[in-house]
């Protein structure tokens, strides 16, 4: 039992050491770059997202962003514009 719990704390530790260094969240996801053009896009799509895509959260407002761009702001079409294509399915 006290193997498990010390093997459990040095995962933990070690998952928290690489968080810190500024690598990919374990598990996976995605990278920090990614994670601050997404946040660009949030910031910069706000007013437009509560207009085109209310009713979607997380990926499903991306994409919905994504296909209402002609629709969307200069300022958000902007920061749209610098996000990779998206992933297919």
């Amino acid at each position: 039992m006290r193997t498990i719990l010390l093997l459990a704390v040095a995962t933990f530790a070690a998952g928290a050491a690489f968080a810190q260094e500024g690598g990919p969240p374990p598990g996976g996801g995605p990278s920090p770059e990614m994670r601050a053009l997404f946040q660009q896009v949030r910031e910069a799509c706000a007013n437009d997202m509560k207009t085109l895509c209310a009713d979607k959260t997380g990926r499903e407002a991306m994409m919905c962003m994504r296909q209402n761009a002609d629709k969307a702001s200069p300022a958000c079409k902007d920061a749209m514009s610098k996000l990779p294509p998206p992933r297919q399915p």
